[in-house]
């Protein structure tokens, strides 16, 4: 009997999982020919959250856990999750349930019949976003498409189902800063992506914020492209140019016998927007570097505290 494993990320989810679980239990009863494990991975949380999968885990064999030591952040969850998982496909879904279980039996109808290695899901509208953050999140996907060397699609979610070869391979990337969604385009094999319309949380607050989903979206353009580098060094030979030009044009106009028209206040501003321009290019610098920085001191991805025997 083939196996599919459900990793789970959990962060602060005790209001959720009771309802998390019912629906997943529905799942596999519904899927009588496959055998199922649930993977839970308590992120550090801070409520119950832990102590509700231990009881999970005590009624019900097929789950199996791992609690970290503090929260390293959902990326690290996933590639906990994924490591831990012993299924020939592996899903990844979010415990709020805005990842519906039910379409699983679906994405594995698709990867057997059609031949994919991933079925993967993209929501079709934002209903129940603000709009500030839809904004700006499709602002990020066209920018990092523009330049990058992958391809994410609009509305991808980390909700998808994989076959083990496909799992394998993305355990192989074992950098220390992570952004799953690239990670998968990158890894490549063949993936058929499933729409379905936004839906909310069945039970407590998102742990997203704006300030967490921009510093999100940094991660991911700095992992997958080094055009904001080029950009710097662009913008730093324009200004340079422009420069030589403003200088030459002064030098004529004294030639030619007219007074400057320049004063302190004018170069006070061009002296200020300089320097906001090298300070920016330095910051673009910086965060290459802090990247690799992180990289080379080869820490782990996460800790474990607590796990079931299942789990390592």
């Amino acid at each position: 009997m083939k196996k599919i494993s459900l990793v789970v990320p959990c962060y602060n989810e005790q209001e959720v999982l009771p309802y998390f679980y019912a629906e997943v239990v529905k799942l596999s009863a519904a899927m009588p020919t496959m055998a199922f494990e649930f993977v839970f991975v308590d992120d550090g949380s801070q409520d119950c959250t832990l102590p509700i999968i231990k009881d999970l885990q005590r009624a019900d064999n097929r789950v199996k856990y791992l609690s970290f030591s503090r929260n390293f952040g959902k990326e690290s969850a996933i590639y906990a999750g994924l490591k831990n998982a012993s299924g020939d496909y592996v899903a990844i879904m979010d415990a709020d349930l805005q990842d519906p279980p039910q379409l699983i039996k679906e994405m594995y109808h698709i990867i057997k019949t059609e031949g994919y290695d991933c079925v993967a899901t993209r929501r079709t509208n934002r209903k129940g976003e603000p709009p500030v953050r839809s904004f700006f999140a499709r602002r990020f996907y066209r920018i990092i498409n523009a330049i990058s060397n992958i391809e994410l699609v609009e509305g991808a979610r980390d909700f998808r189902l994989m076959n083990r070869q496909m799992v394998d391979s993305i355990l192989q990337i074992c950098e220390y800063n992570r952004f799953s969604k690239g990670i998968f385009a990158w890894v490549g094999f063949r993936t058929k992506w499933v729409e379905y319309n936004n839906q909310q949380r069945a039970a407590g607050n998102t742990k997203w914020s704006f300030w967490k989903l921009y510093s999100y979206s940094l991660d991911g353009i700095m992992a997958f492209s080094t055009t904001p580098l080029a950009v710097s060094s662009v913008i730093g030979l324009v200004f340079f140019l422009v420069s030589l030009m403003l200088l030459a044009g002064l030098l004529i106009k004294q030639m030619l016998g007219g007074g400057s028209i320049f004063g302190w206040p004018f170069l006070l501003c061009i002296l200020l927007f300089i320097t906001g321009i090298q300070l920016f290019c330095t910051g673009i610098v910086g965060q290459y570097v802090s990247k690799t920085y992180l990289e080379t001191k080869h820490r782990p991805i996460y800790i474990v505290k607590e796990f079931s025997d299942e789990c390592s």
